[in-house]
């Protein structure tokens, strides 16, 4: 069986973070989505309300597992959950340079785990959690990023008045 992870923080999750799921799913027996955490990072949504966010945003697929991991190197989790790939996305150059390096390092932790790049498509290449969050809360805030995230991550926005 074929298992890769696709790691984030998905703080809110994006269509772009669909995308990624739906393109993994396509290559892969099974697909490890799992929110890492980083101490240095301040999030708008608490662990729990990234899984269920995620979960809401997917449906019910019994190749798709949403977990979460913590204090541990990408290559470790990937290991443990017995992956032999890690799914990354690519949406600039920025995103290429610390990928490349990146894959370089967890290579040489875990050199029979092999990183696999996407590019998602024109529409959504600029679409990051970061940007959901600054165009959230300026009037009419709802029409523009609607577009950009999955039902239940809207309704979780609008439901905090768009305030983050």
């Amino acid at each position: 069986m074929r298992t890769a992870v696709y790691a984030g923080s998905f703080d809110p999750p994006t269509n772009g973070h669909l995308w990624m799921i739906e393109r993994g799913l396509e290559m892969f027996d099974r697909l490890i989505v799992a929110i890492g955490s980083n101490p240095s990072k301040s999030y708008s949504f608490s662990v729990e309300e990234r899984l269920d966010l995620l979960r809401a945003s997917t449906g019910n697929c019994e190749r798709l597992v949403i977990a979460h991991f913590d204090n541990r190197y990408l290559v470790d989790y990937a290991k443990k959950m017995e992956s032999k790939y890690i799914l990354r996305g690519i949406r600039s150059p920025n995103d290429y340079e610390y990928e490349r390096v990146m894959r370089h390092i967890n290579a040489d932790m875990a050199p029979d785990i092999t990183t696999v790049f996407l590019m998602p498509p024109r529409d959504i290449a600029e679409l990051s959690s970061s940007m959901i969050k600054s165009l959230t809360g300026p009037a009419g805030w709802e029409e523009t990023v609607r577009r950009y995230v999955p039902e239940p991550v809207f309704d979780a926005l609008a439901a905090r008045g768009g305030s983050l």
